[in-house]
């Protein structure tokens, strides 16, 4: 992956977009040309019904963020074929259509959290990679990609303005703020 990789498709999973702080850094990064992103409407779907167990404001959240998404990125959404979701296997068969959704969208990438439902192995053999958030962003900013002001912007979005080291904390990212602010 180099810097001029904004045309490296990445797959995001629900467990990704959920956060609001890693979600925006991730399509900041990608705003700014680090990669493509993709989603599928099962996974926007799979958001909302996780927002939905923290309650109904918490879904409404998830459901105008999900406009926004479609709205910011019209591209991103992939239909995969009805038919090859039951040609995969997974650990965890409910993730097939991650896989599927990463395999139809021509991803290179599969961005989750959740990496021991998608082995190496598995996904290799469809090109796909699976990467952590944190992992992925480090090696962007390693290829040159400058993501102290995507943070720096998220940072003044959000209500509680928290310093980076807290922010980046909070958004699962300990690499990327050790990478970004060392001392």
């Amino acid at each position: 992956m180099t810097a001029a990789a904004g045309g490296v498709r990445v797959l995001i999973d629900a467990n990704v977009l959920m956060p609001s702080i890693l979600r925006a850094i991730l399509l900041g990064a990608a705003a700014a040309g680090g990669f493509a992103p993709l989603w599928s409407a099962r996974i926007l779907e799979e958001w909302a019904r996780a927002a939905r167990r923290r309650g109904p404001a918490i879904e409404a959240e998830a459901r105008a963020a999900i406009a926004a998404l479609r709205a910011g990125w019209p591209a991103a959404e992939i239909l995969p074929p009805p038919d090859l979701e039951a040609t995969l296997a997974l650990p965890d068969p409910g993730d097939r259509h991650v896989l599927a959704a990463a395999i139809a969208g021509g991803a290179e990438v599969l961005l989750t959290r959740n990496r021991a439902d998608f082995p190496p192995r598995a996904l290799a053999r469809h090109g796909v990679l699976p990467r952590d958030p944190d992992g992925f962003l480090c090696d962007l900013l390693a290829d040159g990609l400058d993501l102290g002001p995507v943070v720096a912007t998220v940072a003044a979005r959000t209500e509680t303005r928290p310093a980076l080291r807290p922010l980046l904390k909070r958004a699962g990212l300990p690499r990327l703020r050790k990478a970004l602010d060392p001392g």
